[in-house]
C-alpha cells in the first residue's frame, strides 16, 4: 500500500470526489491545488485521470530523502530540455514536420528506436555540422526546474547520469555546463563538415540505457534501486523500471502508466516536493 500525492491545478471539491472514488480512499487536502490519500494500491485509472487534468501525482511507499539515493539517471530530450535536438536540426532540412512524426511514434513505443532513428537521421544528409551549434545556441532550453533539481542533487552528493537517444554533441555541452558525472548519446558521423545521414556505432535505445545505468551503480557499489530516473518516452521505460523511483516527466502515457511519479505541470524540481533534498 502507498501514500499518493496529487497536486498542480486548484482541486475542486467535485473532481476531489470523482478522484477519491478512483482512488478508494478518502482524500486529505494538503492545500488549495494538492492532496493525498493513504494506504491506496497503484491505480491505471487515476493515473489517467491525473494525466488528461495535468496534474502531477506520485505514489510513495516509504519516506526517503534525496541523500539516500545515489544516482540521478536523466534522459535528454523533452526531459532534462525542453526540445527535441532531432526535430530542430531538421527544420533547418526543411523536413521538421517529417522527422517529428516519426519522433513522436517512436516515443509512443509504436516504432522499433534504432530503425526510428537512423530513418530521421538519413533525412538530414548534407546538412552543414554549424547547424548543431545553431540548434544549441538558439533552441535548446532546459526544462523548468532542472537546475534546481541538479543543484539540490549535487548537494546530497549523487552521481549525475544523462542517457540520451539523441546526440553526443548536445549531451557533451551540456554535461560541461551543468557538471554532470556520466552521459551516453549516440555520435552522428559528419565528414567535410557537412552530416552524412548515419550514426557512428551502435544505437543508443532502451536497453543501452538501462545498462548505462546499471554500470554506473555497480561502479558505486549500489543497487539501482538506489537510484532517481526520469523520462518522457518508451525508450526510458527499461531504465526507470530498474530505479527505485521514477518519474515520467510531461510524457506518453504509456510511460507514465508505468512510473512511480508523473509530473503533468510542475518544473522538474517537483521531484523535490517528494524526495526532499
Amino acid at each position: 500500500m502507498s501514500l499518493l500525492v496529487v497536486q498542480g491545478h486548484p482541486l475542486a471539491e467535485t473532481a476531489l470526489a470523482e478522484l477519491s472514488a478512483l482512488a478508494g480512499a478518502t482524500a486529505e487536502r494538503t492545500g488549495p491545488a494538492s492532496a493525498r490519500f493513504t494506504g491506496v494500491e497503484r491505480s491505471d485509472a487515476v493515473v489517467a485521470w491525473c494525466c488528461e487534468r495535468r496534474l502531477d501525482f506520485a505514489y510513495l511507499d516509504r519516506p526517503r530523502r534525496l541523500g539516500e539515493y545515489r544516482v540521478l539517471a536523466m534522459d535528454m530530450d523533452s526531459t532534462l530540455i525542453a526540445i527535441e535536438c532531432i526535430d530542430e536540426i531538421a527544420d533547418f532540412a526543411g523536413v521538421k514536420p517529417r522527422v517529428a512524426a516519426v519522433t513522436e511514434a517512436a516515443m509512443r513505443g509504436e516504432l522499433d528506436f534504432p530503425t526510428a532513428l537512423r530513418q530521421r537521421v538519413a533525412l538530414l544528409e548534407g546538412l552543414p555540422e554549424s547547424v548543431l551549434q545553431r540548434v544549441y545556441d538558439e533552441r535548446l532550453r532546459l526544462s523548468p526546474g532542472a537546475e534546481a533539481l541538479l543543484a539540490a542533487a549535487r548537494a546530497a552528493g549523487l552521481q549525475t547520469l544523462l542517457v540520451s537517444g539523441g546526440f553526443t554533441y548536445f549531451t557533451g555541452r551540456l554535461a560541461e555546463r551543468l557538471g554532470l558525472h556520466h552521459t551516453l548519446a549516440n555520435r552522428l558521423e559528419i565528414h567535410g563538415g557537412c552530416l552524412t545521414g548515419r550514426v557512428l556505432g551502435d544505437i543508443v535505445d532502451a536497453q543501452a540505457k538501462a545498462e548505462k545505468l546499471a554500470a554506473v551503480c555497480r561502479a558505486l557499489g549500489c543497487p539501482t534501486s538506489d537510484a532517481l530516473a526520469l523520462g518522457d518516452g518508451a525508450n526510458d521505460l527499461k531504465m526507470m523500471s530498474l530505479a527505485g523511483f521514477s518519474v515520467a516527466f510531461r510524457a506518453k502515457p504509456v510511460v507514465q502508466k508505468q512510473a512511480s511519479a508523473g509530473i503533468n505541470s510542475g518544473g522538474l524540481d517537483r521531484l523535490l516536493d517528494w524526495i526532499p533534498g
